[in-house]
């Protein structure tokens, strides 16, 4: 038996994803986001536009229906302030435009998927950039864990990711979206790197 069609759906992304997180995390850290405030900002700009391009997702009403809480999970309005903290304008990312979102709900998930579990490895982040004098409450705020906590706020969106039904060309296009979504965060290291 397949041992990959055994794990939960969210086990699958991440095992279907991982040579594409992985590079982009060592990508990130490369480019030593903590080591200043003026690299922390680079690093903010990328973030920026990466939320930017997923906030469309979070006024979708079809996912709405999916997570009940879909609207406080968004962080684009949260990484503006922190940018602002750092008294740097928001940028226009003109070379890179906003994406329209118009996916159907697999490829949505799969987005999702992505942003959501950033969530996770954001508290290591948050952490690293206390150094720089940055907080849950000035310059890191989109960092912050959810009120509930990050494990109970993962488990709660696995939860529903895992309990969608998709058929196998939909599972397909989770997995494509998902993949997509840790590739437009490259381009936004591009831009900004």
């Amino acid at each position: 038996m397949n041992a990959v069609a055994e794990l939960s759906r969210t086990q699958q992304l991440k095992a279907l994803t991982t040579d594409t997180h992985d590079q982009l995390d060592k990508r990130i850290m490369a480019n030593k986001p903590f080591a200043s405030e003026d690299n922390y900002a680079r690093f903010l700009i990328a973030q920026y536009g990466f939320l930017r391009d997923c906030d469309p997702l979070y006024d979708n009403p079809d996912l709405a229906a999916l997570f009940p809480d879909l609207a406080e999970r968004r962080r684009y309005d949260r990484i503006a302030a922190d940018i602002s903290d750092l008294k740097r304008a928001l940028p226009a990312h003109d070379t890179l435009p906003t994406l329209a979102h118009k996916q159907d709900i697999p490829t949505a998930l799969g987005w999702m998927y992505v942003t959501e579990g950033s969530k996770l490895g954001a508290a290591i982040l948050l952490k690293m950039a206390g150094a720089l004098g940055m907080s849950e409450t000035f310059g890191a705020r989109h960092l912050a864990g959810a009120p509930e906590g990050r494990a109970k706020n993962w488990r709660e969106f696995t939860a529903v990711l895992d309990g969608v039904l998709l058929s196998e060309e939909e599972e397909a296009r989770m997995v494509a979206g998902a993949k997509a979504a840790f590739t437009r965060m490259n381009n936004h290291l591009d831009q900004v790197y």
